[in-house]
């Protein structure tokens, strides 16, 4: 069991299966620019580190290339013209969902949904899908300075919620989730299912790898100390 008594969840991977929407932006990008198209698979591995890696990747066709520097420019206004179309039209949460979030929700944890897409395109999916109303603070990618695999967004949701970081326990599915929880001081749970960029997330550090959000909320055990509650920001503030 791990004591906590918050939690920080991943989107993009974790909270909801979203390749569909991102694949169909890109592709959008990519007939635009007059380039050959690629599978929704190929697309889901290019998931994790925000949008600039996202169009390097489609554009230049691997992990780890990068486009040049004009092109890059013209893909990335691309996507986001397309992706603010196509951004929730086919997510879906993944099984265990829903139901993870309320059995956090009744042990009283406080919930925060940290990721690396933008905040403008986060608030909308999260809208669109049922789920903003769930979470006490939404930070995307462009809130803060960094963001994961930096420290930085975890430390803050510590912050806003008045908590220590060792209080606050964070489930993603990638190497960037359990490198930003290991660096902010808090226990790490990975999700199997989820864009861990090619990688097995049970190679990664983490302190447990569960198959969904209700599993999740099995193995925390809630806190007395939640930290205080005013003046906390609400899921549309950044």
């Amino acid at each position: 069991m791990i004591r906590a008594a918050a939690v920080i969840i991943d989107l993009d991977g974790t909270l909801l299966d979203t390749a569909a929407d991102l694949a169909a932006a890109t592709n959008r990008m990519l007939r635009e620019l007059g380039l050959h198209e690629v599978p929704v698979a190929t697309v889901a591995r290019y998931i994790g580190k925000g949008v600039d890696v996202l169009v390097h990747r489609a554009l230049s066709g691997s992990l780890h290339g990068r486009a040049h520097e004009t092109l890059h420019a013209r893909g990335r206004e691309s996507f986001m013209r397309h992706y603010a179309d196509e951004n929730g039209r086919q997510a879906r949460p993944y099984p265990g969902v829903r139901a993870g979030l309320d059995a956090m929700q009744a042990k009283r944890l406080r919930l925060a949904c940290v990721t690396n897409k933008p905040q403008q395109f986060t608030l909308t999916l999260l809208e669109r899908t049922g789920l903003l109303a769930d979470f006490e603070v939404v930070l995307g990618g462009d809130v803060l300075p960094r963001r994961k695999p930096d420290p930085l967004p975890m430390l803050e949701v510590a912050r806003r919620f008045g908590l220590q970081p060792s209080q606050v326990v964070a489930i993603g599915d990638s190497v960037n989730d359990a490198l930003a929880a290991r660096a902010a001081g808090m226990p790490a749970l990975l999700v199997p299912y989820g864009y861990s960029e090619g990688q097995d997330v049970r190679s990664l550090e983490a302190d447990g790898i569960v198959d969904s959000l209700l599993e999740a909320a099995g193995l925390i055990e809630p806190s007395t100390d939640r930290g205080p509650t005013h003046g906390c920001s609400t899921p549309r503030s950044a």
